[in-house]
């Protein structure tokens, strides 16, 4: 049998692959940490899965219109004026089984071969695997740690070429938990507007941030910039609901006729249930409640985090403003010898703390990085302080 091409082209997500593995050493009575999950470890809230059950027994589940219900469409719309400054109509938005399948909808609509994306590295995993499985073309953009992992002005208009039509966002970035500020994006807008770039705002993660730290949508900046602009959100994160799969974007009237259109080929509607439960969990009275309470229990390990991380000898890490990632340097474990060859880059590392600490980190050559490991700290405080204890004895162990 001849598998297509395109397929050949892409990489499996390194991230499912670690939690897999993970995973099956457990199922063998091996004790490992899995520090790799993407998804919050608290249950999604108790009046978000009442409307699901209401909407069961109210036998509201047939097939809805392909982007979504009207319902979800205001409830959206109203969460956008609400939290983020933006106005936008019901032929403007489209509800998708996730932020994933938005992004990937938008790759098929949007780009062709010959085309280039601008993604800022260390990125989330799937968005060049999108891009190529689009016939187009990632350019990506290296950051560090000194740099807060964000891009500059410079640095974009450096990467533009006549071939450029995009340029993707991640705020707050999934792996390293970084944020663009206000100023930092009119900054970026600048050259946005220049060059007639589209921008990509991944802002799955807007309400898990810490420190005080403000979300802006690159979008709210001007009525010129939200032409220029696709915001990508969902429920999965901010709301403990990755398995319900409701993603959403908002856009110009053309670009969401575009993405309904290749729904209505693929997956038709998003499942209905989990469209009501969405509606709930946008206007519900008790979800600003739940999210604070999620946010202060995140902030806590963060915190702990970065404390041990000071105390390891060859380790160093970002302080992430949200999201619920760590993205610790481990450079400083490269050249080292362990079990008859030298470490020397993140699989490596990855591989040694699988087998001499057996905790499972996230490689960041999946996320373009390969210094650094994504650690997640979607997990309780309990698993951390045993892994963390963990990473610092087999660290410790390489002298």
């Amino acid at each position: 049998m001849k598998l297509a091409q395109r397929i050949e082209r892409i990489q499996p997500s390194m991230t499912l692959a670690i939690s897999a593995k993970a995973q099956t050493l457990k199922e063998q009575g091996i004790d490992v940490i899995g520090f790799g999950a993407g998804e919050p470890d608290f249950a999604t809230p108790e009046n978000i899965k009442q409307a699901a059950i209401t909407a069961i027994q109210n036998n509201d589940t047939r097939y809805t219109l392909v982007g979504g219900t009207n319902a979800l469409k205001d409830a959206i719309i109203d969460k956008f004026k609400r939290d983020n400054g933006l106005s936008y109509e019901r032929n403007q938005i489209v509800v998708s089984c996730g932020a994933k399948h938005s992004f990937y909808n938008l790759a098929q609509v949007l780009w062709d071969e010959g085309d280039e994306i601008i993604i800022p590295a260390p990125y989330w995993v799937s968005y060049p695997d999108m891009v190529v499985l689009a016939n187009a073309k990632p350019v990506i953009i290296d950051t560090d740690q000194s740099s807060g992992f964000k891009i500059t002005a410079e640095q974009l208009q450096k990467a533009v070429t006549p071939n450029s039509r995009a340029v993707v966002l991640n705020s707050p970035s999934n792996p390293t938990g970084s944020a663009y500020s206000r100023d930092e994006l009119e900054a970026l807008a600048e050259v946005i507007l220049k060059n007639n770039l589209l921008v990509i705002s991944d802002e799955i993660y807007e309400k898990i941030m810490f420190d005080g730290f403000e979300h802006v949508s690159i979008a709210a900046l001007s009525e010129e910039l939200k032409r220029n602009t696709v915001v990508i959100n969902g429920a999965s994160k901010c709301f403990s609901m990755t398995g319900w799969r409701i993603g959403y974007l908002a856009a110009e009237e053309a670009i969401v006729k575009a993405v309904t259109k290749l729904q209505g080929q693929s997956t038709s509607n998003p499942t209905s249930i989990a469209q009501a439960a969405t509606v709930e969990a946008l206007t519900g009275d008790k979800t600003p409640g739940e999210i604070d309470r999620m946010v202060v229990e995140f902030k806590k390990r963060r915190d702990y985090l970065m404390d041990r991380y000071a105390k390891i000898d060859g380790v160093s890490c970002y302080t992430p403003v949200g999201s619920f990632y760590s993205f610790p340097d481990f450079s400083g474990l490269h050249g080292k010898q362990w079990n008859g060859k030298t470490i020397s880059g993140s699989l490596d590392v990855a591989e040694f703390l699988l087998e001499e600490a057996k905790v499972a980190l996230v490689p960041g050559i999946a996320f373009g990085a390969d210094n650094n490991q994504r650690l997640s700290f979607a997990t309780s405080m309990k698993n951390i302080q045993k892994g963390m204890d963990r990473i610092e004895s087999a660290v410790n162990s390489l002298g």
